[in-house]
């Protein structure tokens, strides 16, 4: 979905200014352990399906529904990999839109779908194999991305 009128009116009272931004992040998995990214039209850099929170919504029911929205899928959250935040997290949108996200991540199980874009904001769909990931815009700490890394606390940053 395009921005909210929530952030819409927060847009037109500062333009493209730095906008803080709760959101969260999906790690969506297929069968053979894969991890899905998408690409938006216009940009060579991937990401993981994931949106802004809006006001009042839990960060579980915004992450089914960005993930459904992008992707198609419907999925399960199993488990937080992580909370990230800082100017790490600061990304530039083609339009000079700034913002700098504190991104819940999850890990997720896909229930079921098809990869489209519903919401037709994303251009391609790859998944790829956790040790051959590709370059992505965001750049969260790569052991979220490992399966079977010792999970006995979640990542903070």
């Amino acid at each position: 979905m395009p921005m909210s009128e929530y952030y819409q009116g927060i847009r037109g009272k500062v333009g493209s200014e730095l906008l803080m931004m709760p959101s969260v992040a999906a790690v969506v998995r297929n069968k053979e352990d894969e991890i899905l990214f998408i690409r938006k039209p216009g940009e060579s850099l991937w990401g993981l399906p994931a949106g802004a929170i809006e006001p009042g919504e839990r960060p579980g029911r915004t992450l089914r529904r960005e993930v459904y929205e992008e992707t198609g899928l419907m999925v399960h959250p199993t488990s937080i990999l992580g909370v990230f935040g800082g100017a790490k997290y600061r990304y530039e949108y083609s339009n000079g839109n700034q913002v700098e996200y504190t991104v819940i991540v999850f890990e997720c199980s896909i229930i079921r779908g098809t990869l489209r874009a519903i919401d037709g904001e994303i251009e391609e769909f790859k998944f790829f194999k956790e040790n051959e990931l590709p370059e992505i815009a965001i750049l969260y700490p790569r052991e979220i991305f490992i399966k079977d890394r010792e999970k006995t606390a979640t990542i903070f940053e």
